[in-house]
């Protein structure tokens, strides 16, 4: 059985680019492209004070990495029609008599608008902007309100450091959980539809009539794509090592150990829905469905934490979300399996209980 599967597997010669380089492909892209960092943010800045002070504020806008100037002048039209024609993320609006009211009466206000289309880059957009606001008032109240400094000021010196991921690339941040998608779609596709194939060609009736039993028919089905989903997860990790160059702390053995169990779960999954589908066309579309609900909900993209406590209850059913925490904990945080030991056990209980109704739907319809 097992043979049988390998070459057949090996023969699809639409096969052989999903398994070893659409996953490549798909890390490298998306790695580069899933990215919570904002960069050329188009700002435009209307100068109604024109002064020293006001040059000064526009200059640390012009001199950061992150904002570009798109336009700079005293007229709200302009301005106004660049933000409704997405021409321009954000409009600084500094008032008349910025400088005298600043320096004069010890207060000034400035008008800062923010496409919110968006609402996550419009936070970050209003990150970087009231970082500039405050860096620049400090320097301002230090040069004209107060020059005199106090004497013996007590000061309260405070030292930062990132753990885990020090230099606060998004990169360490998203490659391990890309992983996770990437091995979870090759194992549940794939797997789920390659039962259904035999459905379709008509040989799963030749295989019914074998003595082969039914346990040696899944473990025979199942087996290869096992096997090609660690592999997948070895490939990934030597692509996250060399081509993101991103340190891994923990113990790769302990993370193979939970990615076995998890590909049991995923496996079991396919081939639960491939005892109620007749057609890869059909296992395809409900895998489908799931994988995004379990994608979307798995801490990838957004922090369970930040999801309301109906969407958080619902992560504890997503095998996705445990794997994802499991391999940011091991590679980054250099987690053992005395951390992980928890997750570990409850992913056995789901492999057992999928892979059971998997077996007992196929019992009763065979």
């Amino acid at each position: 059985m097992l043979r049988k599967e390998f070459r057949q597997i090996f023969r699809n010669k639409s096969m052989l680019p999903v398994i070893f380089f659409m996953p490549i492909i798909q890390l490298l892209i998306l790695a580069n492209a899933a990215t919570y960092e904002i960069k050329h943010i188009r700002i435009n800045i209307i100068d109604l004070d024109n002064s020293s002070v006001s040059r000064g504020l526009v200059s640390r806008f012009r001199g950061s990495a992150h904002f570009e100037i798109v336009n700079y002048s005293q007229a709200h039209k302009a301005a106004d029609d660049d933000m409704l024609y997405g021409k321009t993320d954000a409009i600084l609006e500094i008032p008349p008599d910025f400088e005298k009211l600043l320096i004069k009466e010890s207060g000034a206000k400035v008008q800062l608008i923010i496409n919110a289309i968006d609402g996550a880059a419009a936070g970050v957009i209003s990150s970087y902007s009231l970082n500039i606001l405050k860096d620049y008032n400090r320097d301002i109240r230090v040069k004209y309100i107060n020059p005199v400094p106090l004497q013996n000021p007590a000061t309260i010196g405070v030292t930062s450091a990132y753990w885990f991921n020090p230099e606060l690339d998004y990169k360490t941040f998203m490659v391990p959980g890309l992983m996770v998608m990437l091995v979870t779609m090759v194992s549940l596709f794939l797997g789920g539809m390659n039962i259904v194939r035999e459905k379709e060609i008509g040989t799963i009736e030749q295989l019914n009539v074998t003595p082969i039993k039914k346990w040696q028919f899944i473990i025979g089905k199942l087996t290869p794509f096992w096997l090609l989903g660690m592999f997948e997860l070895a490939l990934g990790l030597t692509v996250g090592k060399f081509a993101f160059q991103i340190e891994y702390l923990g113990n790769v053995g302990v993370l193979f150990l939970f990615a076995s169990v998890y590909l049991l779960v995923v496996l079991g999954i396919g081939f639960l829905i491939s005892t109620f589908t007749e057609t890869q066309q059909q296992a395809m579309f409900i895998s489908w469905f799931f994988m995004v609900i379990f994608i979307l909900m798995s801490g990838l993209f957004t922090a369970i934490e930040n999801m309301p406590v109906w969407a958080q209850r619902i992560t504890l059913f997503n095998p996705i979300a445990y794997f994802i925490k499991v391999m940011r904990m091991v590679l980054l945080k250099g987690s053992g399996f005395a951390e992980i030991s928890r997750l570990f056990y409850s992913l056995i209980v789901f492999a057992v209980v999928m892979n059971s109704l998997a077996v007992w739907n196929y019992r009763k319809r065979s």
